[in-house]
């Protein structure tokens, strides 16, 4: 028999959401005050950017915040698809961000470099790195575990950027480590290798928010939804299309039924073919099916 339709609670998806990014932003202001006190202790420039990176994360979850926010507002004569798409508008803001740390870390990193300035107390710094990676990687997995459950590609998206400081503390702790050795260059030549880090994961979340924000979906959902549809009796052929419209994924469904079929029919038939895809495609959140008769030239 199919599975049952697993009903998606709303309310209880955008509370999730609100907590996890004021968890988030209030443990990452904590850890990254205590790197730039340590990084202007120190001189550690390293340091200071992965203070500052952890810093902005304050800000994008923020970001965060304000396009769920927007996307609860129900949908207007202008807006007649409502408001879910704040949360990807969002999420692009989140990579803004990204970009503009790995700009900041390489400008910070090329100029110690070519400097030469000193790094004192590299055993303090390490203690704020190891800090920074400790506390980056609880925030990240706690958001990458709610964005999952909850469908929201904005906070996955956020989550990685907070994976991404726990990569970019781990940095500046083996260039630390390098200049308690005695290599002086240890600490930008780390700065250096922490901007690749954040380049690399800035093209990850760039792209992936891009693919949501031009309607690309997983093929595989497209073609379950049509077996789904064509496997209803009473239904000829099924063509469909779908798209994520912030962390529901819209689905239509255009039926071929036969020709002598009364409205009431097709309607119950159309009825049947919504549960059958909800049930085929768990991500799927609107579903609306929309009847054609056989003889009817091309599916619209």
């Amino acid at each position: 028999m199919p599975s049952a339709v697993v009903e998606r609670d709303e309310a209880a998806d955008r509370r999730a959401a609100n907590r996890a990014m004021a968890v988030s932003a209030a443990g990452l202001s904590v850890t990254a005050l205590i790197e730039i006190v340590l990084a202007l202790v120190t001189g550690s420039v390293a340091l200071l950017g992965d203070g500052l990176h952890n810093l902005s994360d304050v800000s994008t979850s923020a970001v965060v915040f304000l396009g769920f926010w927007i996307s609860r507002r129900p949908a207007t004569a202008r807006y007649p698809y409502g408001y879910e798409r704040a949360e990807d508008l969002a999420g692009l803001g989140v990579a803004l961000v990204i970009w503009a740390s790995a700009l900041f870390a390489g400008y910070e990193s090329y100029h110690k470099l070519v400097g030469g300035t000193a790094t004192t107390d590299a055993g303090l710094g390490m203690v704020g790195a190891a800090l920074g990676i400790v506390g980056n990687q609880i925030v990240a997995r706690y958001k990458l575990r709610v964005g999952r459950r909850i469908r929201s590609a904005t906070m996955i998206a956020d989550a990685k950027h907070s994976w991404l400081d726990a990569i970019s503390s781990l940095g500046a702790l083996v260039g630390l480590a390098l200049v308690a050795a005695g290599y002086r260059w240890g600490d930008p030549v780390a700065g250096l290798a922490v901007t690749l880090f954040i380049g690399h994961v800035g093209v990850e979340v760039t792209r992936d928010l891009v693919h949501r924000l031009m309607d690309g979906v997983d093929p595989d959902h497209l073609e379950a939804a049509r077996t789904a549809a064509a496997g209803v009796p009473g239904v000829g052929a099924a063509e469909v299309r779908a798209r994520w419209m912030g962390r529901t994924l819209a689905v239509e469904v255009e039926t071929r039924l036969d020709d002598g079929l009364s409205l009431l029919d097709a309607d119950g038939i159309n009825a049947e073919v919504e549960r059958a895809v909800r049930v085929a495609v768990p991500d799927a959140g609107d579903v609306h099916a929309h009847a054609h008769a056989t003889r009817s030239a091309g599916v619209a």
